[in-house]
This record gives structure tokens, C-alpha cells and sequence, in this order.
């Protein structure tokens, strides 16, 4: 998509309309995701005039702010409103929470005006994002800095607290890994749930392969900063021999494999003609849907008779992996967990954000500021993130991994 560089056309708005629809969609949502961006900047300026940097004992005001979680808010624009997380502080001094001027200031729809429209309108690009800044910032009466490099400082600093962050108090239930290509690499991420249902990406890295060994670093350095599986751990995966090699290497026996059944589903019809497709998916899905182990296994395995007459690459695909597509049935759990834990879905949700989030970069100097954007999506991702389904019931599923974990280790 080109847009016009001369400055006097972004001022026309005639340009705008005469896009296509998917054009013109593109550019109001890379202005409202900018927007959003540009406002949590700056209230978070302002939340360390006050209250010192995040995690630091070094306050200012001799320690009288404090950070106080968040609360939702939203930001008027000429486009309607923007939904944000509004930061909040409190004032030990007055016993009560302090508005946060910046705020106030974006709250009000006649202090925002149109500066930023022609800016985003004119093309936005790393090599003009200070200048969108300035102009944003102007909009507000509050200063100007060099927001390219404070954007680069900043975003090493997610990364850095990313990577570090302890795991200690924690208690996991789960963890997905899956690779996907992202701005043009493989990008292989691990997600874990807590027992209280939050998904928290916990690593990633950039990776050729889904190979065992760069994997199996990945998976070591989480327990270096305190991951802990010792009651037992659901993992689940696409079926990539090389994450599952890693995660037996660094778990044992207290993992548990639970096999992308939309994965083994997919590479099953992968052999088959379109005219035969959609009647094997209904009867795999029917298949996997069943309570009882029993149930299912035995309907796969009726599949797999068929499939023998029809087409043995198929049937040979369904037969490889099969027990670990059962583990929530072997666990009695599938009705309850099938929609969340059968399935690699949480980290292609992940995987769209960060496309979201990274689309509009169109060049890529280094790996370090490939590393630099991820980290700080998968951050965002994570404040955004529901729980998952079923989270109240995660009680039962850590005792029946945790079971089984231990019948395993008695039978060696």
C-alpha cells in the first residue's frame, strides 16, 4: 500500500475516502492500535514521575506514590472512542487514589483535535514514528523526546524483564509450545495456564526448526527461573517430533502429551480427496468428541479400517500419535477441557496478535529487534488474555495429571 509523502496531502481527507474498504480498514486500525500505544506511553511518563519505575525501590516524592493496578478507560478521538487500561496511583499522604493529568487530558475529546490524523493518514513507519510521537504529544501540551530510541530502550527492557521474570510463584497446570512463521521466521512460543486459569506466555525463541535441541534450552532455561512441573504437567503440542523429544527430555515422566487433535485431523485429510474430506472430518470430530476413552479409541479405530480400504497414508497418519490425541480422555476430562486444552488454538490466537502487532513494520534490521517487538506483543497479549474456559474446575485436571504422573512412576 503507498501512501502520499508530500505533507499537504495528508491534510485532505478526499484521499481517504477514495480507498478501497480493505485500505481504508487497514489504516483505522493501525491508527487506533497506534493511538493505544502512544497513550499507554505516555500516562506510564507520568506514572513514573511519580511513583518510580516498575519493580524499583528507588521512589520518588520519598516513596508517597504507589502503582495500583488499573482501571478500563478510554481515550476520545475524532473516530469515537479507544478502550485502554487507565494506570492507576495511589497517594499514601491523602489516602486516595491520584487522577492522572495525561488522562484527562486524552479523555476529553475537545483537547484532542486531528493533529495525529494526517500523520497516520500520510503512512506510518518506524522511520516516522518519532515524528507521529511529537506531533501526538504536541496535541497534549506535554514534551517532546526522542521516542525512536526511547521506544528501542524500552522495549529492550520488556525483553530483558521477558526472559528474566521468575516463575517461582506459580503453580502451572499446562503449557502449549508451538512454532508458527512470524515476520517472515520461525517463531517457536510456550504459553502456560495457571490453576487459576491465566495464560501466561512464558518464552520464545527463533528457530530454523521445531528441533529438540534449541527447544530443549528453551524448556531448560524456564526451569532455571523456577518453573515448576514436580506434581505433574498437561503439555500440549502439534505433533512436532522435536518439541515432543525436548519436553521428554526436560520433564520425564511427569509430562503428559496431549497431541493437536485439529493437527492430527488436518494431516489425516491432507491425504485424502476433496469429495472425501468432509465426511472423514465429521466422523473424526464426532470421534474425539465422545466422554469416555473407550468410546473414542474405538470409533478412530473404526475410521482407521476404513481409511485401510481407501487410503493407507491415511490410515498410517491417524494410527501414529493416536493414544496421545486421547490423554483428556484418558485423564476423564474431555468434556470438560476439549475446547481448551485439545487443541494448540491459544497460541495461534497469540500468534495473530503478534502479526497484528508487528504488521505494519516492513523492515526487520536484526534479530534483536525482531526479539525486541515479540517480547513486548506477547506483554501485551498477556494483559489482554481471558481465562480459560472451565478455569474453576483446573483443580481437577492438576489432580488427575498429578495422578497419573504418579501410577506411571510406580509401574517403572
Amino acid at each position: 500500500m503507498k501512501l502520499p509523502k508530500d505533507k499537504s496531502k495528508h491534510k485532505d481527507l478526499d484521499w481517504f475516502s477514495q480507498q478501497n474498504f480493505e485500505t481504508q480498514m487497514e489504516i483505522l486500525n493501525y491508527y487506533t492500535e497506534t493511538i493505544r500505544l502512544l497513550a499507554n506511553e505516555i500516562m506510564e511518563n507520568e506514572v513514573r514521575e511519580y511513583a518510580g519505575e516498575r519493580y524499583s525501590h528507588d521512589k520518588p516524592h520519598d516513596g508517597r506514590y504507589d502503582r495500583w493496578g488499573t482501571n478500563p478507560g478510554s481515550i476520545q478521538t475524532d473516530k469515537g472512542k479507544i478502550p485502554i487500561y487507565v494506570p492507576r496511583i495511589y497517594d499514601k499522604e491523602k489516602k486516595e487514589n491520584k487522577s492522572l493529568e495525561s488522562y484527562q487530558k486524552m479523555h476529553n475529546k475537545n483537547h484532542m483535535g486531528n493533529s495525529i490524523l494526517p500523520a497516520i493518514l500520510g503512512g506510518l513507519s518506524m522511520g516516522r514514528y518519532e515524528e507521529v510521537v511529537q506531533q501526538f504529544a504536541e496535541g497534549f501540551g506535554l514534551s517532546q523526546s526522542s521516542v525512536s530510541d526511547k521506544f528501542i530502550e524500552e522495549s529492550a527492557d520488556k525483553l530483558e524483564h521477558f526472559e528474566q521474570r521468575r516463575l517461582e510463584k506459580y503453580n502451572f497446570v499446562s503449557i502449549f509450545i508451538d512454532g508458527k512463521n512470524l515476520a517472515g521466521e520461525q517463531i517457536i512460543i510456550v504459553l502456560g495456564v495457571t490453576q487459576e486459569g491465566r495464560k501466561i506466555p512464558l518464552s520464545f525463541i527463533q528457530s530454523y526448526s521445531e528441533n529438540s535441541k534449541a527447544i530443549g534450552q528453551m524448556l531448560e532455561k524456564l526451569k532455571e527461573r523456577g518453573f515448576d512441573y514436580s506434581s505433574g504437567l498437561l503439555c500440549v503440542i502439534d505433533g512436532a517430533k522435536g518439541i515432543r523429544k525436548a519436553i521428554k527430555d526436560k520433564f520425564g515422566d511427569k509430562a503428559l502429551i496431549q497431541r493437536c487433535r485439529y493437527h492430527k485431523r488436518d494431516n489425516i485429510l491432507s491425504y485424502l480427496n476433496e469429495s472425501d474430506q468432509d465426511y472423514y472430518k465429521k466422523k473424526i470430530d464426532i470421534a474425539y468428541s465422545q466422554e469416555k476413552y473407550s468410546e473414542a479409541k474405538s470409533k478412530l479405530l473404526e475410521i482407521k479400517s476404513e481409511l485401510k480400504e481407501k487410503n493407507i497414508s491415511a490410515a498410517n497418519s491417524l494410527e501414529e500419535g493416536l493414544e496421545e490425541t486421547l490423554t483428556l480422555h484418558r485423564l476423564e476430562l474431555n468434556l470438560i477441557f476439549d475446547r481448551t486444552f485439545s487443541t494448540t488454538n491459544p497460541i495461534e490466537n497469540i500468534n495473530r496478535l503478534i502479526k497484528d502487532y508487528t504488521r505494519n513494520v516492513s523492515y526487520w534490521k536484526n534479530s534483536q529487534m525482531r526479539y525486541r517487538w515479540i517480547a513486548s506483543a506477547l506483554l501485551e497479549c498477556e494483559r489482554n488474555m481471558r481465562r480459560v474456559n472451565n478455569y474453576r474446575k483446573l483443580d481437577q485436571l492438576q489432580k488427575k495429571v498429578s495422578n497419573m504422573v504418579q501410577k506411571k512412576e510406580e509401574n517403572q
